[in-house]
């Protein structure tokens, strides 16, 4: 038997995280227990977890301290509240049947233990690790987490101490606000406006990059550290160069035209998914958008579905209105599994039947850059939208397996 938990609790420079194994003696667990005990390491010296002096916990427990122990005073940390606690939380999941107590004599545990050089509150350093340690054998003894709650958390977890998010697209629709602009100084004003938001989008339009390069998305990321941005490269060769160059500025999606060469396409689609970034597939003048697809190897995260903005304004121009067509978007999105984006003159007129023919995302440039009041028209089109994702999600573990 060899299990694994993890357990994070409590705040400040008293909290708790333990990284712990349970397992057989006579299996990985049991040996790793040996090798800890046998072979010391400066800093990190192993200690049995006891209850009190001369008074063992069981399973037979060890303790490796993450951060390295230097001097009296944090060492006394260790081998005073942190052993006490781990040592505890071990009997007291004897106790409440948690751990078999016909197992005791047959398991060991190994328990790292991280200590912060600055805690001071040595009660909380006890009640902190005493219930990490007791919620990480309870998740290694239960299989928690289950590959569901995994799946459900990957895209929405936050990580405190990264200080931004990585945002992912698992719950459409979003706006995507096109930035097709000449400068930064325009875009930084329309950013600094825009609604904060996890349902907009931003796009460092192809003039944008054409002017100030690529680089461009990392001054955006200085404006919007946890923004999703787009780089709309329109890559037509050289796919896997531009898309590395796009994933080294930190963008989180890059846009490749349709009309490239199918084998282009597939070579940029393919270093989206090494790089970890969304692949956009531009069909803009892309007559058979549905054989275009099926042309490929791979498909995009996004199909953008991209009416001309020149046809649009020299219909306009002629006094002609503009055909509102996106094709078939719950054939395509079935055909393909992706997110589907639609752009060319969408207006909060336009957008509630977009949405309701199944587009996920709404790309608005015109509309937003051009008005006086970017984020009271950004808000026009959020309007459709429900409220960002979690608003009202309590952020606890509840651990609902455990």
């Amino acid at each position: 038997m060899y299990e694994i938990g993890e357990a994070l609790v409590g705040d400040g420079a008293e909290i708790a995280h333990v990284d712990l194994m349970i397992g057989d003696k006579a299996g990985p667990v049991g040996q790793a227990f040996a090798g800890a005990l046998s072979q010391l390491s400066q800093g990190h010296t192993p200690l049995l977890s006891v209850i009190r002096p001369n008074l063992l916990t069981k399973p037979a427990t060890i303790i490796v301290p993450k951060v390295t122990v230097s001097g009296m005073t944090s060492a006394s940390k260790i081998f005073g509240p942190a052993q006490t606690a781990v040592a505890r939380a071990v009997a007291d999941c004897v106790e409440e049947g948690v751990i078999p107590r016909d197992k005791i004599e047959e398991w060991v545990i190994v328990a790292s233990v991280f200590i912060h050089p600055k805690a001071t509150d040595y009660r909380k350093i006890y009640q902190f690790n005493y219930g990490a340690t007791k919620l990480a054998i309870r998740r290694a003894l239960q299989h928690y987490p289950s590959i569901d709650k995994i799946m459900k958390e990957k895209d929405r977890g936050k990580h405190p101490i990264m200080g931004f998010t990585v945002q992912r697209l698992w719950n459409p629709p979003y706006l995507q606000v096109a930035l097709d602009l000449d400068s930064f100084e325009s875009a930084e004003k329309i950013i600094n406006q825009l609604p904060k938001r996890e349902r907009v989008l931003i796009e460092a339009g192809t003039p944008l990059i054409k002017k100030c390069g690529v680089d461009i998305i990392l001054k955006m990321r200085e404006l919007r550290r946890s923004a999703f941005i787009i780089a709309d490269l329109k890559t037509l060769d050289v796919g896997r160069i531009e898309v590395k160059i796009a994933a080294d500025a930190t963008a989180d999606a890059v846009a490749i035209s349709g009309l490239s060469t199918t084998e282009s396409i597939n070579k940029s689609l393919q270093e989206t998914q090494k790089q970890g970034i969304y692949s956009i597939l531009d069909m803009m003048n892309v007559d058979d958008i549905e054989k275009k697809l099926e042309s490929l190897k791979f498909f995009p995260h996004i199909v953008l579905l991209h009416r001309n903005v020149d046809l649009e304004t020299t219909m306009a121009e002629k006094g002609l209105a503009a055909e509102t067509k996106w094709g078939n978007i719950k054939d395509i999105k079935k055909m393909t599994k992706s997110l589907i984006a639609v752009a060319g003159g969408i207006t909060p007129d336009t957008t509630r039947e977009a949405l309701g023919k199944g587009a996920d995302i709404i790309v608005v440039g015109r509309y937003i850059i051009k008005s006086g009041d970017p984020r009271r028209a950004a808000e026009d089109f959020l309007q459709f939208m429900p409220p960002d994702a979690d608003t009202m999600r309590l952020l606890y573990d509840e651990d609902e397996e455990v």
